[in-house]
């Protein structure tokens, strides 16, 4: 994996004074793209893979629309979903974004690594992959047998078909894994990744094509108990004294401090007892998410505020008087959505 632009992380606090949030949009440095809407996990906290419907990004698109991403500053795609590398001519379409000079940051379960790990190490320059705690809670919570397994064949599939490159995973912190984070950081030494966060389970929104309502997977079964709060508190002041090197090397992306404040703070307010931790984000300023149908989002979790295909290009719909009217009145302090936020972006 050869690496071709910096990686800017979600969930950076970029310390030191107001974070930009130029209007109209000056730079664009990371592009979240969906090339593929499906999924072959079935986990809990995500409905993904309940679709049906297949819809994809392509490559004649990517193609027409990459040079305009380059003169609006993109430096990185992220590519999302759904996942990625079900996707039916998925290289094709980063090799477009690799001539382009555009860094590719790849999202994945971790399943089909091993199938693509020539591919993924000639081009992807940052692999994320999911992991949800060690081999029995990792199969157990993305209901897939062997998933674990899977995960650690393609990670060292990967590792062995190119150059090292930066491998690392989030694993996103419910109820069935959040009092093994310990746990998690040592399966992720095992499989000999760079580096893992954490963050919360998403319960506010209709990302990852959750429904409101009927249909919608109960809270109770993802959101902590008030009375696990503080075994949840017990689980990071040990991972803070049991895992001190690997916070201490950044192996652990949080401090232990901010995992007080991003899991213990939020199921706290998820549970009644105490506010959201507040969060500096500027994403719809220095990013944007263009689904597998065109639609585009400020973030992952605002409304759509336009349509790719259907505008003919991104500059149009992030321009656009209703684009350029929701960032004006966004105030990300007050704001609903933004307070309860799982996954911030601050960028310089």
């Amino acid at each position: 994996m050869t690496r071709l632009a910096p990686r800017p992380l979600p969930g950076g606090d970029a310390h030191g004074g107001p974070l930009p949030l130029p209007d109209p949009l000056s730079h664009l440095p990371i592009l979240i793209l969906f090339p593929h809407n499906r999924c072959n996990c079935r986990c809990l906290m995500c409905d993904i893979w309940k679709e049906r419907r297949t819809l994809e990004i392509g490559a004649g698109e990517v193609a027409r629309w990459r040079e305009e991403w380059r003169q609006l500053g993109v430096e990185r795609v992220v590519l999302s979903g759904g996942e990625a590398l079900m996707h039916s001519d998925l290289f094709s379409l980063c090799a477009l974004l690799r001539e382009a000079g555009i860094g590719i940051t790849l999202l994945s379960s971790g399943l089909l690594l091993a199938r693509h790990a020539e591919k993924i190490a000639e081009y992807v320059d940052d692999l994320v992959v999911s992991l949800d705690g060690p081999r029995d809670l990792h199969d157990a919570i993305r209901n897939v047998p062997r998933a674990f397994d899977r995960l650690a064949e393609g990670v060292r599939a990967v590792r062995a078909a190119g150059p090292a490159g930066t491998v690392t995973a989030r694993c996103t912190v419910q109820r069935r894994n959040a009092l093994r984070l310990r746990d998690t950081v040592a399966a992720a030494r095992d499989l000999d990744l760079d580096r893992i966060s954490f963050l919360a389970v998403d319960l506010s929104s209709t990302a990852f094509n959750r429904p409101e309502g009927e249909g919608a997977t109960p809270r109770a079964e993802l959101a902590l108990a008030r009375e696990e709060l503080p075994l949840l508190a017990e689980e990071i002041d040990a991972l803070e004294r049991d895992c001190a090197a690997e916070l201490a090397s950044g192996f652990v992306a949080e401090s232990a401090a901010r995992l007080r404040t991003r899991l213990l703070a939020y199921f706290t307010a998820i549970a009644g007892d105490g506010p959201f931790p507040g969060n500096r984000c500027n994403a719809p300023w220095v990013s944007s998410v263009v689904e597998a149908d065109g639609t585009v989002r400020p973030c992952f979790f605002h409304p759509a505020i336009g349509n790719l295909r259907e505008a003919g290009s991104l500059g149009a719909v992030l321009g656009s008087p209703e684009a350029r009217a929701f960032r004006a009145s966004l105030d990300v302090a007050a704001d609903p959505v933004c307070q309860r936020c799982v996954c911030s972006l601050a960028l310089r």
